[in-house]
C-alpha cells in the first residue's frame, strides 16, 4: 500500500507561477552590470531554490554581508519589473487547491523567494490564505537543497515528511524533498523529465497541475 498524502508543499518560483525565465533575464542583466559572465542554461540548475545570499556570496567572498544584500535586492528589484505585469498561476494549480481543501489536506509554501516577490505572487493571485504556512529564507531557513523549509512546513502542518509532497520545478529543490523524505512531483516549466531521471522520489513529472487530475488521492494508500 502507498504511503498516504495527507500534507502539500509547493515551491512558489517556477512552480505555482512560470516566472523563471525573467528571474533570469534579471540575473542576465545583473551579470553584465558588474561585468560577470552569465551561462544561461547551466545557471538554473545550480542556483534555482538558493537565497540571493548563497548565491552572490560565492561570487564576491571578500564583499560585506550588507553589500551582498544590496546586490540581491538590485537583482530583484530587476525581477519585480519585469515579471509584475504577467503574473498568472500554472494552470489547474486552483483546482488541485480545491481538491485538496474538499479533502481537507493542508498546504504549504516553501520558496527560497525574498518576502516582496512572495507578495507579488500570492497576494495578487489571492492565494497567500489558502495555504497553512509560507516558509522561506527570511525566517531564518537555509536554501535548497537543504531541506530545512520542507522540514519546516510539515510540522506547522502538522504532517508527517513522508505524508507530504512537494511541487518543484528545479533539481536543488527536488533533492531538499528527497533530504526531507518527501516525494516530489516534478513541474516541467523550465526542463524536461530526464532531467529529474536521477531523482527515486520523484513520483510524476508533468508540464501543469492540470496533467495531474485524478493521478492521486488524497489522504489514501
Amino acid at each position: 500500500m502507498s504511503v498516504p498524502i495527507r500534507g502539500l508543499i509547493f515551491d512558489m518560483d517556477g512552480t505555482i507561477v512560470d516566472n523563471m525565465r525573467y528571474h533570469d533575464d534579471a540575473w542576465e542583466a545583473w551579470h553584465a552590470k558588474y561585468a560577470l559572465p552569465f551561462d544561461r542554461p547551466s545557471f538554473f540548475g545550480r542556483t534555482a531554490g538558493r537565497t540571493n545570499p548563497e548565491i552572490i556570496g560565492e561570487m564576491f567572498p571578500d564583499l560585506a554581508p550588507d553589500e551582498i544584500v544590496a546586490r540581491g535586492m538590485e537583482k530583484e528589484a530587476l525581477y519585480v519589473e519585469l515579471y509584475r505585469p504577467h503574473v498568472r498561476a500554472v494552470s489547474g494549480l486552483v483546482e488541485l487547491m480545491a481538491r485538496a481543501e474538499a479533502a481537507a489536506v493542508p498546504m504549504a509554501v516553501g520558496t527560497a523567494a525574498p518576502n516582496d516577490n512572495i507578495a507579488v505572487v500570492l497576494d495578487t493571485l489571492a492565494l497567500r490564505e489558502r495555504f497553512r504556512t509560507i516558509v522561506s529564507p527570511s525566517q531564518g531557513f537555509r536554501g535548497k537543497p537543504h531541506p530545512d523549509m520542507f522540514l519546516a512546513a510539515a510540522e506547522r502542518m502538522g504532517v508527517a515528511p513522508a505524508e507530504c509532497v512537494v511541487f518543484e520545478d528545479a533539481p536543488l529543490g527536488v533533492e531538499a524533498a528527497r533530504r526531507a523524505g518527501m516525494r516530489a512531483v516534478a513541474m516541467l516549466t523550465m526542463l524536461k523529465a530526464p532531467d529529474f531521471a536521477a531523482f527515486d522520489n520523484v513520483i510524476a513529472a508533468v508540464p501543469t497541475f492540470a496533467e495531474l487530475d485524478g493521478r492521486f488521492a488524497f489522504g489514501a494508500g
